[in-house]
């Protein structure tokens, strides 16, 4: 049996470099756009931390994703 799960990928630009992001093993790059996926469970949770970032949401699109049974 197959079940769809609701995703969603976020576009953010202007993600800062700050006191959350630094506890991060990577740097985060300012002037870049990215793409996040985020499942449907979190999505508020997840636009909550890009605000505090600093981040603007240039787009968000739906995704279906697939899970199935082994």
């Amino acid at each position: 049996m197959v079940y769809p799960s609701r995703s969603f990928q976020v576009e953010v630009s202007g993600l800062h470099q700050n006191d959350v992001t630094n506890q991060n093993n990577y740097p985060i790059r300012s002037s870049a756009s990215i793409l996040i996926t985020v499942p449907f469970s979190r999505f508020n949770e997840e636009l909550q931390r890009i605000n505090r970032l600093g981040g603007t949401i240039v787009n968000i699109q739906p995704l279906n994703l697939e899970i199935g049974e082994n």
